[in-house]
């Protein structure tokens, strides 16, 4: 069995921006290529897991996505080896809430339910129990904690608001990182000493 980094994207991997529509505004985190590697490195497949409504709510198209996620693996890709650092993506593109008719739903594949991260495990053959979920939210904690995956909580993005709440709602999360580069310093350090 496979062992992952199930990654959340906006505020994790990425600068949160207001439903990022576009690639010219996707900004890395300092050190998050560094951060891939380590993940790498000790044996990780890294998946991205990510609600995308603002496909359901008019505001993007998938084909705008899939571009915005082209450009996003072509920014995570080892320089050295040209070995890319994302081994896949999962998005949501539904919501309830949404305008677009096809898109207004609720789905068991948007965080905090756990189909995207079912989906991933069936795909790669991943033992839950040996895997982690990295994200800055409340939705991304209460997913990780309904797929029995260890959580990590970044401070970047809605990290340092969602951390009362994710205390108030009893989730006990691993570590509470800076950013992913000091996630991937717990977690190497978590599987070396």
């Amino acid at each position: 069995m496979n062992k992952a980094v199930f990654l959340d994207r906006d505020g994790t991997i990425n600068e949160e921006v207001n439903y990022l529509s576009n690639s010219e505004d996707l900004k890395l985190y300092p050190n998050t290529i560094t951060a891939l590697q380590t993940f790498k490195s000790l044996g990780f497949l890294n998946i991205i897991i990510t609600n995308q409504s603002g496909i359901a709510r008019g505001y993007f198209s998938e084909e705008d996505l899939s571009k915005i996620h082209s450009d996003l693996k072509n920014l995570l890709t080892d320089d050295k080896t040209g070995i890319a650092l994302i081994d896949d993506i999962f998005y949501s593109p539904y919501h309830p809430d949404g305008i677009i008719e096809k898109y207004k739903l609720h789905s068991e594949d948007r965080k905090p339910e756990t189909g995207m991260i079912r989906k991933a495990v069936n795909k790669f053959n991943i033992n839950s129990g040996e895997s982690f979920f990295i994200g800055d939210s409340f939705a991304d904690m209460q997913c990780a904690e309904n797929a029995g995956l260890k959580k990590i909580l970044v401070k970047t993005g809605y990290g340092n608001k969602d951390h009362e709440r994710c205390k108030e709602a009893g989730i006990d999360i691993e570590y509470i990182a800076d950013d992913l580069f000091d996630a991937s310093k717990h977690i190497k350090n978590s599987l070396t000493t």
